[in-house]
């Protein structure tokens, strides 16, 4: 998501904020605009969803998820009234939890809501450290895929990877890499990684995937060369955007990333549920 995406969601999220006695809440059809659900029925259920996450707490249903009415106008420029909820921050969190992850809008949201302090900058924080998350997250499930269908082709896994960051980093083997990153040699060089260079590893990985299986690739050497021109055709998108995948800087560990943002959630959780 562009820098302007961010600021423009962090906009509208706040315009349609409410406040009634310092309490703070949104309106359900406002939030379902936002999120890019085009139908109700598919919103209400992901709100169903996250008002039965609160039934095991102490805190109030009612309260957090309140049922209202709000009027429609139609074309006509009749009335009409229609179903609504008013959502605290809390429910809020809880339903951007439960919504479609793949929606750039809820990734946004969870970290909007996670985070107290309305300052921008620390929302931004969270919503870049979340995606780079998911990332990471989605590249390990696409290279699962590639190490099942080199496994299934008795290739060398190892190699195949390897040559792929060769590719990537201009010729610089995987362990390289991680001295000049400073990652330790037992742990994956893409937990140290930008979101960039993740996003990118994934999409040469993805495109290998689907030329093994259309192009009948099944030795060492032909899957080794077909993941190499994929990591270099991603290389050379990357240079001519200005970025030399291996001058980047390391990032911070992504698991501990992912441990500190899960620790946050749990105790927003637990500070409401007290």
């Amino acid at each position: 998501m562009k820098q302007s995406q961010s600021n423009q969601l962090f906009e509208k999220l706040e315009s349609i904020r409410n406040e009634i006695e310092g309490v703070e809440y949104w309106s359900a059809r406002d939030l379902q605009e936002l999120f890019n659900y085009t139908q109700w029925r598919n919103f209400e259920k992901v709100i169903q969803k996250a008002a039965i996450s609160i039934e095991n707490t102490t805190e109030s249903l009612e309260l957090h998820f309140a049922e209202v009415s709000k009027s429609y106008i139609l074309p006509n420029g009749g009335k009409k009234i229609i179903k609504d909820y008013a959502l605290t921050r809390y429910a809020c969190y809880l339903v951007a939890q439960n919504g479609d992850p793949n929606k750039e809008e809820i990734a946004f949201a969870q970290s909007y809501f996670a985070t107290q302090t309305r300052k921008q900058e620390l929302v931004e924080k969270r919503y870049l450290e979340s995606e780079r998350i998911m990332a990471r997250g989605k590249l390990t499930e696409t290279e699962k895929v590639l190490s099942e269908l080199v496994s299934q082709r008795n290739a060398n896994f190892g190699y195949i990877r390897v040559m792929g960051d060769k590719a990537l980093f201009g010729g610089l083997t995987t362990g390289q890499m991680k001295e000049k990153l400073n990652v330790p040699q037992n742990k994956p060089i893409a937990d140290y990684l930008q979101t960039t260079l993740i996003k990118g590893k994934d999409f040469a990985a993805s495109l290998t995937n689907d030329n093994i299986k259309t192009k009948d690739l099944n030795t060492t050497p032909d899957i080794a060369d077909e993941h190499f021109t994929n990591n270099d055709e991603v290389r050379q998108l990357l240079i001519r955007r200005g970025i030399v995948p291996e001058e980047l800087p390391a990032a911070e560990d992504a698991k501990k990333v992912k441990r500190r943002l899960n620790s946050e959630g749990k105790k927003l959780i637990s500070k409401k549920a007290n």
